[in-house]
């Protein structure tokens, strides 16, 4: 969430921003704004329109053009509300200085007491606003710009990503971060600074990642980072994946990022599977700096994880422990730091994020690193943090996902995890080679079962046609249906903002059975226990319930179930395993369809954000 742009040595530099902000809508944002080195001061503009405010900054900024340095900002609101006068670019007192900042400042009551006792006025409720304050003290005091970032950042507490600029050095940009992503590029006279690389593709071809605590001094004809203590420090350098450019980030023809990723779900499975396999036919992840005898000390398993990646994480639990014999738990991350986990050497936490920035799931790693366990990432962006800071890194390979509600990164996770679990499995000897071969064979049938069951979306238009205005649903399932349900509740909440909720089917009587009255619409996921499911279907029905049945091609008959009212029929799969996701993409498509019938933006839902770098 939130996004930063900074440029300099660009005659441009201003288009450069307001292009590298339409990039970063999809992470969600409220207000927007730009600030750039004009003459003998700083120019600035900003915007609270909600998701339009990047559109409304492009009228702002109308014949605007040619200054060479500036920042630019997209603002999800944490402190004070998403008004103008809380947008950054945020100036000091003097007006000379402009700072955008992604993150959250814990102590800035105590910061913004003191600064306000010395006399600076503040004109925000921002927590940001401290940081250009407590700049220009140092400033004031004599310190050069990138000095005085260092010495803001000895004083902030927080995870946070800071840019600035100065009206008394015009070619200068200085960033630094804690624990808040943020990256650094050159190119032919010209030097950038982002949040994330897709602001930036095709305008540079060096990309650089900095550490916590790390300050770069931005200039068009070179780059200076220095440790917290001043010395200069090697930037660690990255490598761009060459799927992620700016023809990936369009709509190639689909009304919207939504739908376009949907369809790229077969793709971004065969790009996950692909070149897994060593020459002795043994699975191998991208980055791992554990050998067998490390994952074969392993004695617990804990995945942490966020919201969908969550969910990918609740399908890992089954494989890990049906193939891997390892006893599994799944956490939500934003809760693991705040008990207190039984973690040891033998212990292996793995975390999924899609971003592998997710704050929470950052943290949560972290804690486990210091407890001593060996850590994996998930990840689908390459030499993220979580990536570079754990002992391993599987990557999902599935391309940038522009729309907030994930479809082809949660899809390619749940297949990532299953080759996981499989590689465990390989290494602990608890499946012959034979078999996790066959295992990982019919892994490759996923792609062309999902181009399937995409192609049944207009049977799933029908059903979202005929349940007409309901607001109230239940997604049921049993063992792997039960996360599928999970899922398929937080899509339709995401995207249409209807009432959805997510249980075990076998939960209902004790609880939720009392919300089920005419007009409540309950999905069912028959597979696998379809038995079992029949009675649950049966007492929700029995209760007026709309029931919407999802059932793989050659079971039994399936409208004949008492109760049953609509159909969505999926391709078996050979292995009940990987069911997840092809069941998951029909629900994926009911709250598209939900959602559109509604007039709802599907690529930006309100009050959400892509990646969330916030605690």
């Amino acid at each position: 969430m939130c996004g930063i742009i900074g440029v300099t040595g660009d005659d441009g530099a201003l288009e450069v921003i307001i292009d590298g902000l339409h990039r970063l809508e999809y992470r969600g944002y409220d207000s927007a704004g730009v600030a750039t080195v004009r003459g003998d001061g700083l120019w600035r503009a900003r915007a609270a329109d909600g998701t339009h405010s990047v559109e409304a900054l492009v009228t702002a900024t109308a014949g605007c053009g040619g200054d060479r340095t500036g920042i630019g900002h997209t603002r999800w609101a944490t402190h004070g509300g998403p008004t103008v006068e809380n947008a950054h670019p945020h100036v000091d007192c003097t007006g000379r200085i402009a700072l955008v900042h992604n993150g959250i400042i814990e102590n800035h009551a105590e910061l913004a007491d003191a600064l306000a006792g010395a006399g600076h006025r503040f004109s925000s409720q921002t927590d940001t606003e401290v940081l250009v304050h407590l700049l220009e003290t140092e400033v004031a005091g004599g310190a050069a710009l990138g000095d005085a970032l260092r010495a803001v950042m000895s004083r902030a507490v927080g995870a946070y990503s800071v840019v600035a600029i100065s009206a008394d050095d015009p070619e200068l940009v200085v960033a630094g971060r804690r624990s808040v992503p943020l990256l650094v590029a050159n190119d032919d006279g010209a030097g950038f600074v982002a949040s994330d690389v897709s602001a930036l593709l095709g305008r540079a071809t060096r990309y650089f990642a900095l550490e916590d605590d790390q300050v770069a001094e931005v200039r068009p004809a070179s780059l200076r980072v220095t440790d917290p203590d001043g010395a200069e420090a090697e930037p660690t350098a990255l490598s761009v994946d060459p799927a992620w450019d700016v023809v990936a980030a369009q709509k190639g023809g689909y009304d919207d990022f939504m739908s376009k990723e949907m369809h790229e779900q077969p793709r971004a499975i065969e790009d996950t599977l692909f070149d897994r396999r060593d020459h002795d036919g043994s699975l191998v992840l991208d980055e791992l700096h554990l050998g067998p005898d490390d994952l074969r000390a392993v004695d617990k398993v804990v995945v942490v994880a966020c919201g969908s990646s969550y969910h990918a994480g609740m399908v890992a639990k089954y494989a890990i422990e049906r193939w891997a014999r390892l006893p599994t738990e799944v956490e939500i991350a934003s809760e693991f730091r705040y008990r207190e986990p039984v973690l040891h050497e033998r212990t292996l936490v793995i975390g999924v994020s899609q971003s592998g920035e997710t704050l929470d799931t950052l943290e949560a790693l972290r804690e486990a690193r210091r407890a001593g366990t060996r850590t994996l990432v998930v990840s689908n962006v390459v030499h993220a943090t979580m990536a570079r800071e754990a002992d391993g890194a599987l990557y999902t390979r599935a391309g940038p996902e522009i729309g907030v509600a994930s479809t082809k990164c949660h899809v390619a996770q749940i297949v990532a995890l299953e080759v996981l679990a499989l590689a465990l499995a390989q290494w602990r000897g608890t499946l012959g080679r034979p078999a996790v071969s066959l295992l990982f064979d019919q892994l490759h049938e996923l792609p062309e079962l999902v181009e399937e069951t995409l192609g049944r979306s207009k049977e799933v238009e029908a059903v979202a046609a005929a349940l007409g205005g309901a607001r109230d649903y239940f997604f049921i399932g049993r063992h792997l249906g039960y996360p599928v349900a999970l899922e398929g509740a937080l899509k339709l909440k995401e995207i249409s903002y209807l009432r959805a909720e997510g249980y075990p089917a076998g939960e209902l009587k004790h609880g939720p059975l009392a919300l089920i009255e005419p007009g409540t619409v309950v999905v069912a996921l028959l597979d696998p226990l379809r038995e079992k499911m029949t009675s649950n279907v049966a007492e929700a029905a029995a209760r007026g319930a709309t029931v919407v049945a999802l059932a793989s091609d050659g079971t039994p008959e399936v409208a004949g179930l008492a109760g049953v009212e609509h159909v969505l029929h999926v391709p078996a799969v050979p292995e009940p395993m990987f069911a997840p996701a092809v069941q998951v993409v029909p629900l994926q498509l009911l709250a598209y369809a939900l959602a559109r019938r509604l007039g709802n933006d599907v690529d930006r839902p309100r009050n959400l954000a892509k990646t969330v770098t916030v605690e």
